[in-house]
């Protein structure tokens, strides 16, 4: 798909060099523009997010029905605490370790998540900004700096939509796995599972 984008991306950013009687550029030096990186970063970036909320609000969020939710009382496996494990041959090494290696390790999936969106965010404004720069030197307006790009409506436009659809997609997961069926899929509840049953 990256290949694709590239491909269909050098294309349109070519025809819109024309259209503003500016030089053509090879594939190759498509892949080092500002539009390249920040149409990568700018969806990467809301795809680490999505993930980072989806993870830390299934910890204290439930949904009754649906098969991406933990059940609505009780402990679950993911609940316990892992200092009771610690004797264990078979567990990570920060679990025998302990202290702040565990605690970092506890949280170690959402935390990676958040620093993926972090740098994705910051690519994002670093190549938006030269993209943005482009387009102002081929109407004769100033550049401007990473910093004042960033409080530009562009840039919380790209954001925006692209973080809207994610939430959207994530919602309709959650809500339509109460009612909807998907044999075989781990995604899914057994089919013959009823609507309230909550949990895969």
């Amino acid at each position: 798909f990256m290949v694709a984008q590239s491909l269909t991306g050098w294309r349109e950013y070519n025809n819109d060099q024309k259209d503003h009687h500016s030089k053509t550029v090879t594939y190759g030096n498509y892949l080092t523009t500002g539009h390249f990186g920040e149409a990568i970063f700018e969806n990467w970036e809301s795809e680490f997010l999505q993930m980072a909320s989806y993870i830390l609000l299934t910890v204290w969020l439930r949904q009754r029905g649906s098969s991406e939710s933990k059940k609505l009382t009780g402990e679950e496996e993911v609940d316990k605490d892992p200092r009771d494990s610690r004797r264990r041959k078979d567990v990570p090494w920060p679990v025998r370790r302990g202290g702040i290696w565990l605690r970092l390790y506890e949280h170690s999936l959402s935390l990676a998540f958040i620093v993926l969106f972090l740098a994705a965010i910051t690519l994002h404004a670093v190549e938006g900004t030269r993209s943005y720069n482009e387009e102002q030197k081929q109407h004769g307006s100033p550049p401007v700096s990473t910093g004042s790009y960033v409080t530009t409506s562009r840039f919380w436009f790209e954001s925006f939509q692209n973080w809207q659809s994610e939430y959207l997609a994530v919602g309709l997961m959650v809500y339509l796995s109460v009612f909807l069926r998907e044999k075989g899929s781990p995604e899914s509840k057994p089919v013959d599972a009823p609507h309230a049953e909550t949990g895969s």
